[in-house]
């Protein structure tokens, strides 16, 4: 049995944060995630000047690919307008794997299917053990699933279910298009080009007003193809999307029990009104770390529910 401080289960931004932060604080943790990194990962990649000074480094001490936007091309209900902002977009595949390696904590490719709570530690399959567990394996974390699931009834009411696909592509138009509420889409969608020569292209809807409203989110991506092809932004490509889903942040989150936290998109974090998930999970994966050495309380209230604000404050 490998015993340590604390077992984060996930290794995206959330775990790797939290970890990062828990090294720094002395602690023993592992990370385990099923997958091995790098990985590719479903994501707009949203990021903003804040997540670089949460992690001490600078946007021009990041080592990879980063894509700056002074502003978004935004259209509400068809509505057109320029809005000035200060944003950047990553590619996860880099992001996620540079990030976990600066946590500087080792990273075990383990899928967790059991977990138990036994003389006040946590076992992870056999294998595994610590007084602390912090989940941060997305919305199908299984540390949610263990200690967490009476409440996910209602966590459904924020499902977003998403389809989203990145790839090459020799993009004419740089800027990045943003698409609210087009053709009854209880959601947005996006055209993000990116450096290096990739395209980041999805949509994500509230899965509940789309099985209200008798659509499906199929139905909003042939849209969402059709229109760019229209526009001239992508032609001639054969998409691949992926599907994927995530909870947006809800009133009263429930983040702890006991010696076992969440964080990221496993608590549902994302802002409500772009979705953006990568700076929440980042934020939440620091203060569960500082809770968990420091014993102050875990609370992710100070955490922002939207994306907007920041951004327009963060241009200046």
């Amino acid at each position: 049995m490998i015993r340590k401080d604390v077992l984060i289960v996930g290794g995206g931004p959330s775990g790797s944060a939290c970890a990062w932060r828990l090294r720094q604080l002395g602690m023993d943790c592992l990370i385990l995630d099923k997958a091995a990194f790098p990985r590719q990962k479903t994501c707009a990649g949203w990021v903003t000047p804040d997540l670089f000074r949460l992690l001490k480094i600078t946007p021009q001490d990041y080592p990879h690919s980063l894509t700056h936007f002074s502003a978004f091309e935004v259209a509400i209900k068809g509505v057109r307008f320029r809005l000035p902002t200060h944003q950047y977009a990553i590619r996860r595949i880099e992001f996620d794997n540079w990030l976990l390696h600066y946590a500087g904590v080792p990273c075990k490719t383990h899928h967790v299917e059991r977990i138990i709570h036994r003389d006040s530690s946590f076992i992870v399959d056999g294998l595994y053990e610590a007084p602390f567990i912090v989940g941060a394996g997305g919305t199908h974390c299984p540390v949610r699933r263990s200690f967490f699931a009476q409440n996910d009834g209602n966590l459904e009411k924020g499902l977003i279910i998403a389809k989203e696909e990145e790839f090459p592509y020799t993009f004419r138009d740089e800027r990045c298009h943003l698409w609210f509420f087009e053709d009854g889409l209880p959601g947005y969608a996006w055209y993000i080009p990116k450096k290096g020569g990739f395209l980041n292209v999805g949509i994500g809807g509230s899965a509940a007003r789309l099985k209200a409203n008798g659509q499906t989110l199929n139905q909003h991506w042939e849209y969402l193809t059709g229109k760019l092809s229209d526009l001239g932004l992508v032609t001639d490509h054969q998409f691949q999307p992926q599907g994927y889903s995530y909870r947006l942040r809800h009133k009263k989150p429930e983040d702890r029990q006991g010696n076992a936290f969440l964080v990221g998109d496993a608590l549902g974090l994302a802002t409500l009104d772009m979705g953006e998930g990568i700076g929440p999970a980042i934020q939440s994966g620091l203060l569960a770390a500082d809770s968990i050495v420091r014993g102050v309380a875990y609370d992710v209230q100070a955490i922002s529910k939207f994306s907007f604000p920041s951004l327009i404050r963060l241009r200046k």
